[in-house]
C-alpha cells in the first residue's frame, strides 16, 4: 500500500508545495462558473472513491480527486470559494482569514484509514501558497512528536481555533477525527503553528495539567469504535469540551477497544495562550453531536449518537 502511494504523494508535493498562484482578497465573480464546475467534478469523483469496492480502485479515484482539487485551488480567487457542496471533504477557513485547511480520508480494506489534505495560505501581497499534508502516521512512533506537513499525523479536521499570545502570530488549535482501525476510533487535538521561515509545524507544548506528562504536544483520544465521543470547542465558555473516556471495567485499563464515555466531561480552557485542563465540567446543554458525523460510512453497525 505504501509503495503504491508514493507516486501519488510525490505528485501532490510537486503540485502544491511552494507553488504560488494568484488570488484576490475580494471574490472574483468571473471565476465562479469555473469553480462550480470543478466542485461538481470533485463531488462525482469523491462519490466514486467512497463507493469503490477495493483499495486499488479507491486510491486510483483519489489520485484523480487530488489532481482535480489542485487545479481548482490554482484558479484565481479560489481561496474565497467555499466548496461547501463537498460532503466527503472538510474545508475550514480560520476565523482570522489567514488560511484554510482542506482534509479528507480514504478508507482501507482492512478497516484503517489514509488521510489527505492541504493548507492554503493567503498572503498580504495577494499570493496564495499551498502546503500539502502527507500522512506519516505509520512512521510516527511517538504521538507526542513535533512534525511538519510532509510527516503529518493525519486527521479530518472539523474545527479550527486561533490562539494569540501577546498579540503575536497565533497558533491554531485543530480538532479532528482520526479514525484508526476495525476496533477503535481516535480523535485528536492538534496544534498548528508556523516557524520563522513560514513553514507549518504540527505539535506544540501548550497543554497544562495533562496527567502523566509535562510535555504534551498534541492530545489523542482512543475509544471503542461502536461508541461515540464528543470533542468540540464550546465558544460560550471558551473551552474545548470532551467526554471523559474510561474502560468498561478497571481490569481493562489501557485496552482502548473497551473504552467509552463515562458520561462525565473534561475540558481545556483557553487562557493566557495556554490550554489548561479542567476536570469534571458541568454541561448545561447537550453535547455537540459532531463527534459521530465522521463515523465510518461503510460500517453499518455504528451506533447513532447518544443523547445525554
Amino acid at each position: 500500500m505504501i509503495k503504491a502511494l508514493k507516486p501519488l504523494l510525490l505528485f501532490f508535493i510537486l503540485c502544491c508545495a511552494a507553488t504560488p498562484v494568484w488570488a484576490q482578497h475580494s471574490f472574483d465573480l468571473s471565476n465562479v462558473p469555473a469553480l462550480k464546475k470543478y466542485q461538481d467534478s470533485l463531488i462525482s469523483i469523491s462519490e466514486a472513491m467512497y463507493n469503490a469496492g477495493n483499495n486499488q480502485d479507491r486510491f486510483a479515484a483519489n489520485a484523480t480527486f487530488i489532481k482535480t482539487l489542485v487545479n481548482a485551488l490554482k484558479t484565481q480567487a479560489s481561496f474565497n470559494f467555499p466548496f461547501d457542496s463537498l460532503k466527503k471533504v472538510t474545508v475550514l477557513k480560520s476565523p482570522d482569514n489567514a488560511l484554510r485547511l482542506i482534509s479528507w480520508y480514504v478508507p482501507n480494506d482492512d478497516g484503517t484509514y489514509r488521510f489527505f489534505g492541504t493548507i492554503q495560505m493567503a498572503t498580504k501581497d495577494g499570493k496564495l501558497k499551498m502546503f500539502p499534508l502527507i500522512d506519516g502516521t505509520d512512521k510516527i512512533k511517538d504521538v507526542n512528536q513535533v512534525t511538519d506537513n510532509k510527516n503529518w499525523y493525519g486527521a479530518r479536521y472539523y474545527q479550527i481555533v486561533p490562539v494569540k499570545i501577546n498579540g503575536q502570530q497565533p497558533y491554531y488549535v485543530l480538532i479532528g477525527w482520526k479514525g484508526n482501525n476495525a476496533k477503535t476510533s481516535k480523535k485528536v487535538i492538534e496544534i498548528l503553528s508556523f516557524d520563522r521561515a513560514g513553514q507549518p509545524v504540527f505539535g506544540k507544548t501548550v497543554f497544562d495539567g495533562v496527567k502523566g506528562s509535562s510535555q504534551k504536544n498534541r492530545v489523542v483520544f482512543e475509544y471503542n469504535k461502536l461508541n461515540s465521543m464528543t470533542l468540540t470547542m464550546d465558544r460560550s465558555v471558551n473551552m474545548i469540551v470532551f467526554d471523559h473516556l474510561a474502560p468498561f471495567t478497571p481490569d481493562l485499563e489501557g485496552n482502548f477497544e473497551f473504552y467509552a464515555s463515562d458520561l462525565s466531561f473534561d475540558a481545556y480552557r483557553v487562557a493566557g495562550g495556554r490550554l489548561k485542563l479542567v476536570e469534571n465540567v458541568e454541561m448545561k446543554n447537550e453535547p455537540n453531536a459532531m463527534d459521530d458525523f465522521y463515523a465510518d460510512p461503510k460500517d453499518k453497525s455504528t451506533k447513532a449518537p447518544k443523547k445525554l
